[in-house]
């Protein structure tokens, strides 16, 4: 009779093993398998980390194996069970490879198809198209939108962590740290205690030193002691958190009436103003979108403000970038002036402050949540609901949404919900982070999440004009290899424009997130469809450039960029587009390496080997 060897592999995460029965059987061309317990005597069978192989023999031949079922059943309580993956050795000798790498919970049962990553028009058989419309079917079930807030991005249906579907919830290791983080920072948060104390007697900056706790390392030793500094300042808005503000200014604006008299002594190439904006000299920091937010009033004992700052800044002989003019706000009058590097020293240095305040508020409501945050779980979202796994595009993206929607869902939760951590710290919080997400919805655009059309747009791409803006250099780099790498695999699964246009599940994949992530704005610029292998590489580019380099540039990271530890792709191909992809990677390591070495202050935080794959903290 026809002997078959099932190799089976438990995850290595916690709690990931289980004392269940496990049973298998086998779908073939040519007849179906009965239910075999996979069991050894006098062995604890399906351990964490464990890889376990069995005989199985089977009444007669099965032909070609199509799925393989699995099914756990309770042994004594429920205990949920990974399944990395099963492979399969056929009397024949052949190796098939059946990829996992899901929970099994319950008296639960998972069907699995070979690890080909094939297109719904390469399924001709009714049993695999069946299985590939199932899934879906059951996908959409557990995987629901929901309006979290009115004109927010649609998020996943989950009130709390729990109640995820089990594949994306946290497992443990990254659970415990969520919780660590967060106590870390409620910890810190004993700032309040002192609350009241500097609302009225500040008598230094160190004060600043007693109430948040040091990070000793270069860079935040280096900022410490610099960040009273002009230069420092400047140099923030290029390589800081939030390096996505500051744009060339080709004209300046009728709400910031400066003129070169008040700014003369700021310029050095004996130019007004005027020709120093043409000469293209001149860059502006707005930040319009806090104009009319309501300040924090959780507390009523804690008076909180809010300014909407103009910032006007300067390229220097040195090519360094330096702030020359600062207005609080928006609307020009006596009641606000614009503050100059002239004025009494600490008149602008609290402008300065009040301008990095700003900073902060947009960095992590807009930059950092919006952008990056909440982007990634629309596309993660829409992935699972429309792309099976056998999908290729399902196969590239899905290491890249990996606890994208736990994170969100636990920062609703407990950080930007009312009452949560937002509302104890921020001044946006009591609802001015909600107006925020709902006003910079309105310049969500694709062509803004495009990394070189984004920089092209802000006036930013000249490498020569402004050469110290490692945050454009370092991400145009990671663009690139991404790109390739995705249009290597791109090509690999489509022969021509026809396949991507012909593919449905595709077409559904990039309409979710047109209807429910950009809720349907025509201005957002978001495809509805997409009808060519080359604009199919440039969509992908951007998933996995927003959830993996762009978020690292604004948060900093951890499972790093071009390392897949899940192996979804069995193809060779891809496989060696895979190794291309890291060997790329390496050497940008190396060129931002290179360049780090004699530098003060070095930036890194786009440097692959910093690079998380995913959204996931």
């Amino acid at each position: 009779m026809p002997s078959y060897t099932v190799t089976v592999a438990t995850g290595s995460q916690w709690f990931a093993g289980t004392d269940d029965y496990i049973y298998l059987s086998l779908v073939g061309s040519a007849g179906c398998s009965e239910k075999h317990l996979l069991d050894k005597a006098f062995y604890n069978d399906f351990e964490r980390g464990a890889v376990d192989s069995y005989d199985v023999t089977v009444d007669e031949e099965l032909g070609e194996i199509h799925l393989v079922r699995i099914e756990k059943r309770k042994y004594w309580l429920h205990d949920d069970w990974y399944l990395k993956y099963i492979t399969l050795k056929t009397p024949h000798g052949d190796y098939i490879e059946f990829p996992c790498y899901r929970w099994i919970t319950g008296e639960g049962e998972i069907v699995l198809r070979d690890g080909r990553a094939k297109l719904a028009r390469d399924d001709q058989i009714h049993i695999l198209k069946q299985h590939r419309r199932k899934e879906l079917e059951s996908r959409q079930k557990q995987y629901r939108w929901m309006e979290w807030n009115p004109g927010f991005p649609l998020s996943i249906d989950a009130k709390c962590h729990r109640d995820l579907p089990r594949d994306i919830q946290f497992d443990s290791e990254k659970g415990v740290d969520f919780v660590l983080n967060y106590s870390k920072a409620m910890e810190n948060l004993f700032i309040n205690r002192f609350m009241h104390m500097f609302q009225s007697s500040w008598s230094d900056f160190a004060d600043f030193e007693k109430i948040f706790v040091r990070i000793s390392n270069t860079i935040s030793e280096r900022v410490m002691n610099h960040w009273q500094e002009d230069l420092m300042f400047g140099y923030q808005f290029l390589n800081g958190c939030n390096p996505v503000m500051i744009r060339r200014c080709t004209e300046l604006p009728q709400k910031l009436p400066v003129t070169t008299e008040m700014v003369e002594c700021s310029l050095e190439r004996q130019l007004t103003l005027e020709q120093e904006v043409q000469q293209g000299n001149i860059f502006i920091v707005d930040f319009e979108l806090l104009d009319g937010i309501d300040p924090n009033k959780t507390d009523p004992c804690t008076h909180q403000f809010l300014a909407a700052p103009v910032c006007l800044l300067y390229k220097n002989r040195a090519n360094k970038i330096v702030p020359i003019a600062i207005q609080l706000n928006q609307t020009p009058g006596e009641e606000n002036p614009i503050f100059l590097p002239s004025d009494a020293k600490y008149d602008w240095l609290l402008a300065k402050i009040w301008v990095r305040s700003s900073d902060f508020h947009v960095h992590q409501t807009i930059t950092h949540l919006l952008r990056t945050h909440l982007v990634s779980e629309v596309f993660g979202i829409a992935m699972y609901r429309q792309l099976p796994a056998v999908h290729p595009i399902f196969k590239l993206l899905v290491a890249h949404v990996r606890f994208t929607i736990a994170i969100n869902t636990k920062a609703r939760e407990q950080l930007i919900c009312e009452y949560g951590l937002f509302d104890k710290a921020n001044a946006t919080g009591g609802g001015g982070h909600v107006q925020m997400v709902q006003k910079a919805m309105q310049d969500l655009t694709y062509a803004s999440l495009c990394f070189p059309e984004a920089i092209k747009a802000r006036g930013m791409d000249s490498t020569q004009d402004i050469p110290y803006y490692f945050y454009r250099d370092d991400g145009l780099l990671v663009w690139e290899a991404i790109r390739t790498f995705v249009a290597e695999v791109v090509g690999i699964y489509y022969e021509d424009d026809q396949v991507v246009e012909e593919d449905q599940e595709l077409q559904d994949f990039v309409r979710d997130v047109y209807m429910y992530g950009m809720r349907g704005r025509k201005a957002s610029g978001f495809p509805k469809s997409i009808k060519s292998r080359e604009k199919l590489s440039e969509y992908l580019t951007v998933v996995i450039f927003t959830a993996s380099a762009q978020h690292a540039a604004v948060n900093f990271g951890q499972l790093f960029l071009g390392m897949y530890p899940e192996e979804h792709f069995i193809e060779k191909p891809v496989k060696e587009a895979m190794a291309r992809f890291r060997k790329a990677l390496e050497a940008i390591v190396s060129v931002i390496a290179e360049r780090n070495k004699h530098k003060k202050l070095p930036y890194y935080y786009l440097s692959p080997d910093r690079i998380p794959n995913s959204v996931a903290i």
